[in-house]
């Protein structure tokens, strides 16, 4: 079982409405156990919805430091520590291992997210989302380095292609 950002399957959850759809995701999850997660929906936050960034430290988030503001300056750390920390039940439950997230999201970026400014510039770090599940030991790729576990043999030589690939990005 995996859980996958949703808006990497093509469902409109993203923060303007749309979605981040990856073919190659969807092809390689065809007939698998996937968990299709927002936790931004899941923390309460509507679609579409103002967009949000982490200010202060990454990490600092979910040890009740941190706060994710949206671009009209309201806090919304609330519903994004509820979003993680629902899908933190929701691996829980089903003994998830690894995830697949969405990339630069304040909630889920693995590497990178917004630097806080609003202004698109990027820095080193970990969404709400992503922090906690590595807390409690889960394995975060995100849609550059993922490596889905149980398939063929030529779609595991396939995706680790794609994951040295893409490695860096």
């Amino acid at each position: 079982m995996i859980l996958i950002s949703a808006c990497l399957l093509g469902v409109n959850c993203k923060y303007n409405g749309k979605n981040n759809l990856k073919y190659d995701i969807l092809e390689l999850t065809r007939g698998k156990n996937i968990i299709p997660i927002c936790p931004e929906q899941l923390g309460g936050l509507p679609t579409p919805r103002i967009p949000c960034e982490i200010i202060h430290r990454t990490g600092a988030v979910i040890d009740g430091c941190g706060k994710v503001l949206n671009k009209r300056g309201e806090d919304k750390t609330k519903e994004f520590l509820k979003g993680a920390y629902e899908t933190l039940h929701i691996a829980k439950l089903y003994n998830v291992k690894e995830v697949i997230l969405k990339e630069n999201s304040p909630s889920c970026g693995s590497n990178f997210i917004y630097d806080g400014t609003f202004s698109g510039e990027k820095k080193r770090g970990d969404g709400v989302t992503s922090a906690l599940l590595k807390k409690h030991g889960i394995i975060v790729h995100n849609e550059y380095n993922y490596h889905i576990k149980g398939g063929t043999k030529d779609e595991e030589k396939n995706n680790f292609r794609n994951l040295h690939a893409n490695n860096g990005d």
